[in-house]
């Protein structure tokens, strides 16, 4: 369907409002609406918050009192057509007496993928659909993976040289576990005020206590631009080795939380009393016979926290979004369990070379071509010097319509 100029400047607006909604309306999708009089005068606009709890299309019709009959109404999202934490706003929509309504694509949500359009057409609405709908859809993507799967959309993000290198090599001290040496910062400050825009947009962020052990980071959005709730950080620590003196502990205000496989008793008391959440859950499966086990009762048990477990547990706390931003041994295990929707690599143009420089991933990787992860739908950034590949293992919108 042929769209006018104009149409497209007014989807736009409503877009930006909609980006207003990043870490507010979370686990709600983005919304942003743009309501225009006959002559193309707008009347009402509207951003949706989780807090505020009214819609964008609602906002923007009180807003327009009145005026809203007769008018387009522009949003980036299909109009509900359920009774959720407020009423329909299909319902809102027809009783205001909205002539046109043009969407930039369908909700993913099964309780309305294309009902909601299909009850305005029902009452003579004009709708239009799918104008602007690949920004729209990047914007919710996290959304849409969550509200069918009940799991994060997990993005997997490293830095690293042209060789696929994160950091030099480790000490002696540190290279039986990995654990490579802070030795200065693989790409640009623009790459990494990227990257904190990246944390501003999830609802969570992870890595392995190593990263903590080797760096101490405080993994926290310093973007300084508001959101509803603290990014939630996650630790992988499968025999509970979190410094009690660690940055990321002495910080914590309910927004930290530790997956393990053994919880020793005492670390768990003094990790809770100072506000750390610590969840034990399965080691991963075995490879011999693919069962999940729970260690015995000792600390020198090896074994990583079954991430399909981790995943679902943080679906339950409404977590609708997580970035990894682990080591070498993490990036590999997400990989591995197949948790990984997205990939955001940001490379500096460097060479370490060398054998004991640390690679992106470190693990038994794929043993053949065939089974190597297939990345789909690239973009290329550009940050200064550096650049980032930025594609999809896994579509969130596969099968959703």
């Amino acid at each position: 369907m042929s769209h006018r100029p104009n149409d497209e400047q007014f989807m736009q607006q409503a877009l930006e409002l909609a980006r207003q909604g990043v870490a507010l309306a979370s686990p709600n999708p983005c919304v942003g609406a743009v309501l225009v009089a006959p002559g193309g005068e707008i009347v009402g606009r509207g951003t949706h918050t989780y807090e505020g709890r009214k819609h964008a299309e609602v906002l923007a019709i009180e807003q327009a009192r009145g005026r809203a009959r007769g008018a387009a109404l522009y949003l980036n999202l299909e109009p509900c057509c359920h009774v959720g934490r407020t009423g329909p706003c299909a319902d809102a929509i027809i009783a205001a007496g909205i002539k046109r309504v043009f969407a930039a694509m369908r909700d993913p949500n099964p309780l309305v993928a294309g009902r909601g359009f299909a009850k305005l057409r029902v009452a003579g609405t004009e709708v239009h659909e799918g104008l602007c709908e690949p920004e729209a859809k990047n914007l919710n993507e996290s959304f849409a993976k969550y509200i069918r799967h009940k799991t994060p959309f997990v993005t997997l993000k490293t830095a690293m040289t042209l060789d696929g290198k994160i950091a030099p090599p480790p000490g002696e001290a540190d290279a039986a576990s990995g654990l490579a040496p802070s030795g200065g910062w693989i790409t640009s400050e623009v790459a990494r005020a990227h990257v904190h825009e990246m944390r501003h947009a999830n609802d969570a962020i992870m890595v392995g206590v190593g990263t903590v052990i080797a760096d101490d980071p405080l993994l926290t959005d310093r973007t300084g631009l508001p959101r509803r709730r603290p990014l939630l950080r996650v630790i992988l620590d499968s025999r509970l080795r979190l410094p009690l003196d660690s940055r990321v502990v002495k910080t914590a205000r309910e927004d930290l939380i530790v997956y393990c496989c053994f919880a020793e008793e005492n670390k768990r008391r003094d990790l809770e009393a100072r506000g750390v959440v610590v969840e034990q859950v399965p080691m991963r499966r075995s490879p011999d016979d693919g069962t999940l086990v729970f260690p015995s009762a000792s600390p020198t048990v090896d074994g990583r926290p079954e991430l399909d477990r981790v995943m679902r547990n943080l679906g339950e706390r409404e977590i609708t979004s997580l970035i990894i931003e682990g080591g070498a041994m993490v990036n590999w295990a997400a990989l591995a369990a197949g948790i990984v929707d997205k990939i955001f690599f940001y490379y500096a143009p460097k060479i370490l070379a060398g054998t004991g420089s640390i690679p992106f991933a470190l693990g038994a990787g794929y043993q053949r071509m065939s089974e190597a992860a297939w990345v789909q739908s690239l973009t290329l950034h550009r940050f200064g010097e550096d650049f980032a590949v930025e594609g999809y293992l896994h579509d969130p919108y596969e099968g959703s319509n």
